[in-house]
């Protein structure tokens, strides 16, 4: 079975997903994704049950309401879109833009989602204001409404009863994270210039991101963050300071789509960051920093991420006890 992705946009983790994962603890109460956007990192958690606890957030407010409808009301966005999609033949380009006329007037998640599946290289983008403007992909007529049905209905499956959903500012997601959970962060607004995603009006504050992060460390709080890359020598992003401590993990992402189109042959590394209590949880001796790039063992690589022991079993339900004793 191939991973669900009902939410295509560039930029996504999906493709990623399972190197992350493989930085994983082995055991920990809630992946936490301040910053959702497709929550490729949770599905992809569920799909290889490493995870069964999620906090999803994002500070797009129809994004929140279109994974309310896919986990919990899937038959109702699936029909919603079957009908949108149909209403398009033979008029494509016009009615894409009243659809997006519709959502920009009315926010409502079922056309959020055929926009999603239909615009320009699932580049997603929002003006100053706010408003979805984005062109139509003039050679398709977007995700075929089968395919969108099976994948809603796996992720539905995957996530349901098993998600708290929030649309607010990420520094109140993370002040919800103890040091049982796991984080995993992929900000909005410093991608690499390659990721694509949603943007948003006005910006975070990369000052205050980074004492963000300095609370979390202080807190012993594991996260994982995506942050930067580079395009073969040309790098994007701000560095991070280096009182962090944090590991950084380069990803070969493949070869660049720009770079291809102007006939070049040159390759995308995403870099992630693994925070000091993440490390006191994985085994690193599956890490090679001397090169910045992650060296694995074939023979290494986690299998069977659904087999638990007794002993692991008990250790999180004790925890689990303590964070409810807490609250």
């Amino acid at each position: 079975m191939k991973l669900p992705h009902p939410i295509p946009y560039q930029g996504s983790k999906r493709n990623l997903a399972d190197q992350i994962l493989r930085y994983f603890p082995d055991e920990f109460y809630r992946l936490i994704e301040p910053f959702a956007g497709s929550a490729a990192i949770s599905v992809a958690s569920a799909f290889y049950c490493k995870a069964n606890r999620f906090i999803l957030n994002d500070v797009n407010q129809p994004l929140i309401a279109l994974w309310n409808e896919i986990i919990n009301n899937p038959t109702q966005i699936i029909k919603k879109y079957y009908d949108i999609w149909n209403g398009q033949i033979g008029n494509e380009e016009e009615f894409y833009y009243r659809v997006r006329t519709k959502f920009n007037e009315t926010k409502q998640p079922e056309y959020l989602l055929f926009l999603l599946a239909k615009c320009v290289k699932a580049a997603v983008r929002y003006n100053a204001l706010g408003a979805f403007n984005q062109s139509p992909d003039k050679r398709r007529l977007g995700r075929n409404p089968q395919t969108m049905r099976n994948d809603i209905l796996q992720v539905s499956q995957l996530l349901k009863n098993k998600v708290e959903l929030y649309s607010t500012d990420y520094s109140s997601i993370l002040d919800k994270a103890t040091e049982y959970d796991l984080i995993y962060m992929d900000p909005p607004y410093q991608g690499t210039g390659i990721n694509g995603g949603f943007n948003y009006a006005g910006s975070i504050d990369f000052d205050d991101f980074i004492i963000s992060l300095y609370s979390l460390n202080k807190k012993d709080i594991p996260f994982i963050l995506s942050f930067d890359g580079r395009t073969e020598n040309k790098t994007y992003g701000r560095p991070l300071p280096d009182g962090l401590n944090l590991t950084r993990i380069e990803i070969n992402a493949g070869r660049s789509t720009q770079a291809t189109l102007l006939n070049r042959k040159e390759y995308t590394y995403e870099a992630i960051y693994l925070s000091p209590a993440l490390l006191k949880k994985i085994d690193t001796k599956k890490i090679k920093n001397d090169t910045g790039s992650p060296a694995w063992d074939d023979t290494l690589l986690t299998v069977g991420f659904n087999l638990r022991s007794k002993n692991q079993k008990l250790k999180i339900k004790n925890q689990k006890s303590k964070i409810k004793n807490q609250k």
